[in-house]
């Protein structure tokens, strides 16, 4: 009987160091990175997710990092406020505002201090390329990471080269050497199509970001790769795998990706506690149909035994607090 393939598969190859629940993990970059780190947050991995928001241009990127490593204040020429009284910074996310122009520099600071402390004791550095296309802020003549949806004059848009994406990439990795010799870094371009740019542009964009992450990986035995942008254009190759504006993936795509990330990168007790993990979140998230009853409650103290094991290894505070808070409100509890 012939077998028959409805997709072409991406030849994953299983990673020889793997991530377990010891481990520490920075995810930094686009949107893409966001959910990842949210994924396996999920599943109780000691993840710092994406803090300083979404960061879709490799140069801002590195300035951030270096800005954490270094204990750099943010450029004091890109601050700014809205018309809502609201500033910002144009080398962050629109999520990192305050009243003043102090108040957020302090709080910038703060990030990046808990950036770099982080960075120090962390295993894996997960950096997701959004775009290769990046905006130059015309009085400074500086790559920024947001225009803040200031007047398209003020800025110049322009596709970084290859050779400075590379530059300022090996000065990172340079500075990261000595500050944390047993960091590995994991590199992704993110499966999110940038259709502003215009379908050919946005796969000349993604090309430049995928021949940096090869060519970084050749170069350096600690930075790796992990493909999510083509099993998402080759494994998934239909639109039912995007959500309604054709451009992110589904949850469906998401929770696939991320299965592939697990079988290649995750230790076999890790995985192996994931599926215990979502035995107990099913548990957690089940409501009774028939109210306050003796099985329900017999439920909810297996379920409270379980979490305290685990909470032996991690920290399950919060599902045993809502368990406890549950199991007080049985009559007579």
């Amino acid at each position: 009987m012939k077998e028959i393939k409805l997709s072409t598969e991406v030849d994953l190859e299983v990673s020889d160091w793997k991530i377990d629940h010891q481990s520490k993990i920075v995810t930094l970059g686009s949107c893409f990175a966001e959910v990842l780190g949210a994924q396996l947050g999920n599943y109780k991995f000691d993840v710092l997710n994406n803090p300083l928001g979404t960061i879709f241009n490799p140069l801002t990127i590195c300035k951030v990092l270096d800005q954490a490593l270094e204990g750099k204040k943010p450029n004091p020429a890109l601050f700014l406020q809205n018309p809502d009284q609201i500033w910002l910074h144009h080398d962050y996310h629109s999520s990192q505002w305050a009243k003043g122009q102090t108040e957020l520099e302090t709080q910038l600071v703060g990030e990046s201090e808990g950036i770099r402390v982080f960075l120090k004791e962390a295993d894996l550095l997960v950096i997701t390329l959004g775009t290769a296309y990046a905006y130059r802020h015309r009085k400074t003549n500086q790559i920024v990471g947001n225009c803040h949806k200031l007047p398209g004059d003020r800025f110049v848009k322009e596709l970084l080269h290859f050779d400075q994406i590379i530059i300022a990439f090996e000065q990172l990795i340079q500075k990261l050497i000595p500050f944390n010799r047993n960091l590995r870094i994991m590199l992704t371009v993110s499966p999110v199509r940038h259709t502003r740019d215009t379908l050919p542009l946005n796969q000349v964009s993604k090309s430049t970001l995928r021949l940096v992450c090869h060519r970084l990986t050749e170069k350096y035995k600690h930075v790796s790769y992990f493909p999510s942008y083509e099993i998402m254009v080759d494994e998934l190759r239909d639109y039912r795998f995007y959500k309604e504006d054709m451009i992110h993936p589904s949850e469906v795509a998401e929770t696939y990706i991320f299965n592939a990330f697990s079988k290649a990168f995750l230790h076999p007790d890790s995985m192996k506690f994931m599926k215990e993990w979502e035995s107990i979140r099913y548990s957690l998230d089940h409501r009774p149909l028939h109210g306050f009853t003796a099985g329900h409650l017999k439920l909810l103290k297996s379920l409270w035994s379980k979490l305290n094991a685990i909470s032996r290894n991690l920290d399950v505070s919060a599902e045993m607090e809502e368990v406890e808070k549950r199991i007080a409100e049985f009559p007579g509890m």
